[in-house]
């Protein structure tokens, strides 16, 4: 018979390990304590890689450093090296969500690794006597420091991902805004008519916001810069060398491209989430600003016969089972829903960092699963916005002006013109009659048709006029 399974054991025992696994016994453990929401960290490729230049610097430093033979550095550094190929991913197996502080997911990667360059070497999977999972791919590591610091590299991937697809959103909006430029429409406050305005001018704010959260987010993204590489279990260096914590940063950023830099107290930054936190509450801006946003485009499209109908929203699909040619605003709604993920995310990463104990936070996995998710929904968020959506925007131009002729609020507009008084009697009328503020003063003679055609342009209504 064929056997399909290997023997590796731990300070519990033993257990069977199937052939075809490139993970070993504490992985397989964890595999099996922590079957919580059955999403592996092998979902996140930024997780992955980052933990894969972690312990290829690590392998590096610690062969400069005379730690690591020649030969075993060289088959970890190509074990990582298949990794950042984006092989092997599917062998990261264990829950994002876990106890341990993160212990199962380093545990998981140093197995990994172990064991492609096992075979690199000539060996067996599981053969560690030619080189070990523990004594050599996590030489001079923790769990404690490579936990956080792979949080941290993999978060400046995925934010430098968000930041391009909010850039595309931006730009989406901008766009719309000097295409909607000249648009007269009518400005609302606590959902009653204001002042005229252009539906360029409203979209515009919308870009604006957007490049503000862009530049909060490239603030923020420096946080999380400073890592805590080389702290090894609370911060104290302890099992490596004096020279390594400079030395593996500087690996570590020659194979990155980022430049991380090293605490300048690592008991302090291994027990301090933060930067997570204030991350975070960037992303829960973000997702505020954008959820109103698309509370904005949902209000505006509403109708099309009994709403506002100012803006048509491109149709994406039947908005309905019983309701023939109802289409609704979906790409908005999903936005909306992303968003209060994203602000519940917030409270866990919140709740978590509060709950560090003394020299360590045991709780990261669901502060970067919480942190992962935000970034990587917001950024499929903001594409899908951008894209199915806002650039397909067309604005119903007639029935606007028509609004902005009819409004009450026009006379505020016309106020320079003809007096406050007259601006009185004016919307007094047609507020009691239902009549058009442009006609009623057309008929009281209060300005001629070519002198209330002039002043309703829209670069004259919309901007000051005094002086």
């Amino acid at each position: 018979m064929v056997n399909n399974s290997r023997s590796e054991h731990d300070l519990l025992g033993y257990k069977d390990i199937p052939n075809s696994a490139y993970y070993g016994v504490h992985t397989l453990r964890a595999v099996e304590n922590f079957p919580i929401t059955h999403v592996p960290i092998s979902k996140f490729s930024f997780l992955v890689d980052s933990l894969a230049l972690i312990k290829k610097a690590a392998a590096k430093a610690n062969h400069q450093l005379g730690l690591l033979d020649e030969k075993k550095c060289n088959a970890i550094v190509f074990a990582c090296d298949e990794l950042l190929a984006g092989k092997y991913h599917e062998h990261f197996v264990v829950d994002v969500i876990q106890g341990g502080a993160g212990t199962s997911t380093n545990m998981n990667a140093n197995e990994v690794i172990a064991n492609i360059a096992i075979e690199y070497l000539g060996g067996k999977r599981g053969e560690y006597s030619i080189l070990h999972p523990n004594e050599h791919v996590n030489l001079s590591q923790s769990t404690n420091d490579v936990y956080p610091t792979a949080l941290k590299i993999a978060s400046h991937f995925g934010i430098l991902a968000l930041i391009k697809a909010m850039t595309v959103l931006r730009d989406a909006f901008k766009n719309k805004s000097l295409e909607f430029n000249d648009v007269i429409k009518m400005g609302r406050t606590q959902l009653q008519d204001a002042v005229p305005m252009t539906l360029g001018q409203e979209f515009s704010t919308y870009a604006v916001m957007m490049t503000e959260d862009i530049d909060r987010l490239s603030e923020a993204l420096l946080l999380i810069h400073e890592i805590n590489l080389g702290a090894t279990a609370i911060g104290t260096g302890i099992n490596s060398h004096p020279e390594y914590a400079a030395t593996v940063c500087q690996y570590l950023n020659e194979y990155s491209g980022v430049n991380f830099k090293t605490a300048e107290n690592l008991v302090e930054a291994t027990q301090d989430c933060g930067s997570f936190v204030q991350v975070s509450g960037v992303l829960k801006r973000i997702a505020v600003k954008i959820s109103k946003i698309c509370n904005d485009l949902r209000l505006l499209s509403s109708g099309p016969r009994t709403g506002f109908f100012e803006i048509n929203l491109p149709p994406m699909q039947a908005g309905s089972s019983i309701m023939p040619g109802k289409v609704n605003p979906v790409i908005p709604e999903v936005m909306n829903q992303i968003a209060y993920e994203v602000i519940g995310n917030d409270t866990t990463i919140t709740f978590a960092a509060e709950a560090g104990q003394l020299q360590l936070n045991a709780f990261e996995p669901v502060i970067g699963y919480s942190l992962f998710k935000s970034v990587s929904h917001l950024s499929n968020g903001c594409l899908v916005l951008a894209e199915k959506c806002v650039n397909g925007i067309t604005a119903n131009k007639e029935h606007m002006r028509k609004q902005v002729e009819n409004s009450i609020g026009l006379v505020t507009a016309l106020n320079p013109l003809i007096g406050y008084e007259n601006s009185t009697e004016v919307a007094k009328i047609a507020l009691h009659s239902g009549r058009s503020v442009y006609d009623i003063v057309l008929e009281k003679g209060l300005l001629t048709k070519e002198q209330l055609n002039q002043a309703m342009q829209p670069e004259l209504l919309t901007k000051p006029q005094i002086g």
